[in-house]
């Protein structure tokens, strides 16, 4: 017989990469937490973690089995909370994950305000650049740019209309010129950031794509945009990042009749299991406010 127990730590050791870290975390000894992984193999019958003295990762068997866990821990968390309470009170932890600059600048609120109006529920809000994992990493859902690649995973739409921009501070544009064309921008100071691993540094406008360079790159898209603002150079950058910064005169769009790169925004969750009334509702209270926006906004990418 499985122990509830046993299959927590199973995921969390999964998840933090380390017994030990686990154990901290649970208020276990080390050998405890080693204790319940071996007795969660002997009732599996398979071998969860390949462990060295210094590594500890996941064997095929258990990335395998690591999904039917998660999804078995959060039905039992579920249950628990309908059989306690009012069936209509959001509960339990959220935990969700988004790109650094939209949750900073734009998300932020928008959460803040969702959790006021659901006191018995507990946010943690991950901020990176990086791509959560939603099968390893401590996230129940992620908010995203671009289409889902991924078929296992559920993607629900936020803001499909939004684009990437072209955009510099007016002092920038003052000291340099403006570029005319996408070739133009190959004499101009850009702006960097790292998307999925990499420099992103080929750039769509119109029917091109232009490869550009520049003197500044950045693991952080929101250190990026606050460099342009300083007038370090031209940025493309989502609208959504820098809608504000349009509205204030801090940025302009640059090359304005080139349309940027589709970039819409979704909310992403491992399955339809993990459509928890709070997943539900967050997505609709996240969609009303793209869309408010949407409406209110004058200055949007065609």
């Amino acid at each position: 017989m499985l122990r509830l127990a046993d299959l927590e730590l199973f995921v969390r050791s999964s998840v933090l990469g380390s017994f030990t870290a686990a154990a901290l975390e649970a208020g276990l000894l080390p050998g405890q937490v080693a204790a319940a992984i071996k007795r969660l193999e002997r009732d599996l019958d398979v071998r969860l973690f390949a462990r060295t003295t210094r590594s500890l990762r996941l064997t095929a068997e258990g990335e395998r089995y690591l999904p039917t866990a998660v999804t078995a821990l959060e039905t039992l968390r579920q249950g628990h909370e309908d059989l306690h309470g009012n069936p209509g009170t959001l509960r339990g932890t959220l935990q969700v994950s988004a790109p650094s600059d939209l949750g900073r600048n734009m998300l932020l609120p928008w959460l803040s305000a969702f959790r006021r109006a659901h006191p018995a529920l507990h946010l943690r809000f991950l901020l990176s650049d990086q791509i959560a994992d939603l099968n390893r990493d401590p996230v129940d859902v992620a908010i995203r740019y671009g289409r889902n690649q991924d078929a296992n995973y559920i993607a629900l739409p936020l803001a499909d209309w939004n684009r990437r921009v072209l955009v510099a501070s007016p002092a920038y544009l003052n000291r340099h010129g403006r570029p005319q064309t996408p070739d133009a921008l190959q004499q101009h100071a850009c702006l960097l950031y790292m998307q999925y691993g990499r420099v992103y540094d080929k750039w769509q406008l119109g029917n091109r794509t232009v490869q550009v360079r520049g003197p500044l790159v950045s693991d952080d898209a929101d250190v990026i945009r606050r460099l342009a603002i300083l007038g370090e150079g031209i940025v493309y950058k989502s609208w959504l990042d820098v809608s504000n910064d349009l509205a204030s005169g801090e940025l302009e769009i640059v090359l304005p009749d080139l349309a940027g790169e589709p970039t819409p925004v979704t909310l992403v969750c491992p399955h339809r299991k993990q459509l928890t009334p709070a997943v539900g509702q967050l997505h609709l209270w996240l969609r009303e406010r793209f869309e408010a926006l949407r409406r209110s906004c004058t200055n949007l990418p065609d």
